[in-house]
């Protein structure tokens, strides 16, 4: 992408059809840490990656609570996505208080995406830089939406949005079908499995990661770190035994090969 005499407002349209300042905003998605999102028949998990600007300051949140039965992870702007969280949690107190009952998860959604439309069609305003996942659950099950900066919504089984998101969707995809019967504790472990995806051979820490979990009986809560750890350290470890087993070996085998080829001092060495 790059500036043209097309993108110096949002309501400009190109030749081609296209609104470059909200495809500007979905690239900003794309640039922001990793978010995702999976659900089952009773419970739904967000996680997101923490990242910090420098070694120096703190990361900033990237999961939100709107109420004891939503939730929102975003990606992209921080900033705007803060104004966005409080514009749904306003929604869902003044639902409350009028009605007596909780907010539809789809009605939000809704009025979200009309929100993020508005500023597509007015010169004086600029598209929300953010992506979000919003998930919830009420009468009808559970729910996972995408919230996309154009005003577009979907709703998903599981899905990644952010930075290397792609390598996290892969590894959805290939197991998206189990996940309605998916027990909590399922959901959690392939969520953790998922951020791990888009680390790209870092080290996966609970410090890395924030998961937070809602479902039938279960107000929406931020998991700790030490349970974290624990969902981290079944499936972290077993690969380092592994590979103890698969070093054990390899001297093993080497050590044979050492005193036969004693004499093979003048072959060259292979190139790699």
């Amino acid at each position: 992408m790059f500036r043209n005499q097309y993108d110096t407002d949002v309501t400009t349209w190109s030749p081609t059809g296209r609104l470059f300042q909200v495809e500007y905003a979905m690239e900003a998605v794309k640039q922001g840490s990793a978010a995702i999102g999976l659900r089952s028949r009773s419970h739904v998990v967000l996680a997101s990656v923490n990242k910090a600007q420098s070694e120096l300051s703190s990361h900033q949140w990237k999961i939100f609570k709107v109420d004891d039965h939503i939730g929102v992870a975003i990606a992209g702007l921080t900033a705007d996505g803060r104004v966005l969280s409080r514009y749904m949690r306003s929604e869902s107190i003044n639902h409350s208080f009028t009605y007596e009952s909780p907010l539809p998860v789809g009605r939000l959604v809704v009025r979200l995406a009309d929100k993020a439309q508005v500023c597509t069609q007015r010169s004086w305003k600029r598209p929300y830089g953010v992506g979000l996942l919003v998930g919830g659950l009420d009468e009808s099950g559970a729910h996972l939406y995408y919230n996309c900066p154009s005003g577009n919504y979907f709703e998903y089984q599981a899905f990644a949005i952010g930075s290397r998101s792609q390598a996290a969707k892969t590894y959805l995809e290939r197991r998206f079908e189990s996940f309605n019967e998916s027990s909590r504790e399922d959901l959690i472990k392939d969520a953790i499995l998922a951020i791990r995806e888009t680390l790209q051979g870092e080290t996966l820490k609970s410090s890395l990661c924030t998961v937070s979990v809602l479902g039938v009986d279960e107000p929406f809560h931020f998991l700790d770190q030490e349970s974290i750890q624990k969902v981290i350290d079944t499936f972290e470890k077993v690969p380092e035994e592994e590979e103890d087993g698969g070093e054990a070996e390899a001297e093993a085998a080497a050590a044979p090969a050492e005193q036969g080829g004693a004499g093979d001092q003048d072959v060259a060495p292979m190139e790699m």
